[in-house]
């Protein structure tokens, strides 16, 4: 199969100055095929515990002209209207346009539904959630105007309901829903919109867990960054057949991830007995496959303690 290539075209990745992580992997797989990108990080976040180190975009962009290729630095933060738009103005007069969008900047502090601090669950959906709201808007005018634009989200498994994540399950869930929604409306513009739930040993995770966590050993030996980028450079490539997707990429296994629902009963004269009674209509011919609650337990990963941001 022909090498499938970016040549030509401007990409954004943001959170993609940390080491290990998946932005840095993004980042440079779009660039070994040929596209300008734009690294997008913050460095650091002091609100959010657990990191060591600092991120940097200006980094992995060097690590990137020095392997050849053609990357600028930008330290705005995603989450605001105003930062959004001058990390999009960062790639326009770069390089002259913006063709993809990655949204990968966000936050994960686990902790107990009533033992997070409002305001760190706001955190996660003004960055998370929020931020790609803010990005996707500024890119928008820029994919209508030329008829082409791709931007892949970062959403997570985690959406599907896991304990002492509920902030930010509820901030990826509702990344899903955006996604969807910006597929409709960009299909008749030229603009393709997925989602990729990456599971891989980065900053992120060893900021959260304890180096004798299970899912830490686990993803130290086995879920490289590397291996989930791929997923997100064939989902923002021209030849990509979808959108409106979710697609898992967790060290080197794909699948969709999808929305499905049972053929259940209809009854216009329907009653609180009723639906009791026919219950089991509801629930069946649900998939073997089905995304249940609770698949995970981050209960069990040695988390590392909760400590709050200051108000």
């Amino acid at each position: 199969m022909e090498e499938l290539r970016f040549d030509g075209r401007t990409a954004i990745v943001t959170g993609a100055g940390g080491n290990p992580s998946l932005g840095r992997a993004h980042a440079l797989l779009l660039a070994a095929r040929g596209a300008n990108v734009v690294v997008n990080d913050i460095g650091s976040d002091p609100e959010t515990p657990g990191y060591t180190g600092t991120a940097s975009a200006d980094a992995v962009a060097r690590e990137i002209r020095a392997l050849g290729g053609k990357a600028v630095a930008d330290t705005h933060s995603v989450a605001t209207e105003k930062g959004a738009a001058a990390l999009v103005q960062t790639a326009i007069e770069a390089f002259g346009g913006l063709d993809i969008l990655v949204n990968n900047a966000g936050i994960s502090i686990p902790a107990p539904f009533d033992v997070l601090t409002p305001r760190d669950f706001q955190r996660h959906i003004d960055i998370n959630l929020m931020g790609s709201v803010w990005t996707c808007r500024a890119a928008w005018p820029h994919m209508r105007a030329k008829g082409y634009g791709r931007i892949v989200n970062t959403t997570s498994t985690a959406l599907a309901g896991f304990a002492w994540m509920s902030a930010y399950g509820s901030s990826k869930g509702g990344l899903l829903s955006l996604t969807r929604s910006l597929a409709v409306e960009g299909a008749p513009l030229g603009i393709k919109v997925n989602a990729v739930n990456p599971g891989a040993f980065t900053r992120m995770l060893a900021a959260q867990q304890a180096e004798t966590s299970p899912m830490y050993k686990h993803a130290k030996e086995n879920l490289p960054p590397e291996l989930a980028s791929p997923v997100v450079a064939f989902l923002a490539h021209e030849s990509c057949p979808v959108t409106g997707e979710c697609i898992d990429s967790v060290g080197g296994e794909v699948r969709r991830v999808y929305l499905a629902q049972t053929a259940g009963f209809a009854d216009r004269n329907l009653t609180v007995e009723t639906v009791a009674r026919r219950w089991d209509e509801v629930m069946a011919g649900t998939a073997d496959s089905i995304v249940g609650l609770g698949t995970f337990d981050p209960t069990q990963w040695d988390i590392k303690p909760y400590r709050p941001a200051k108000s």
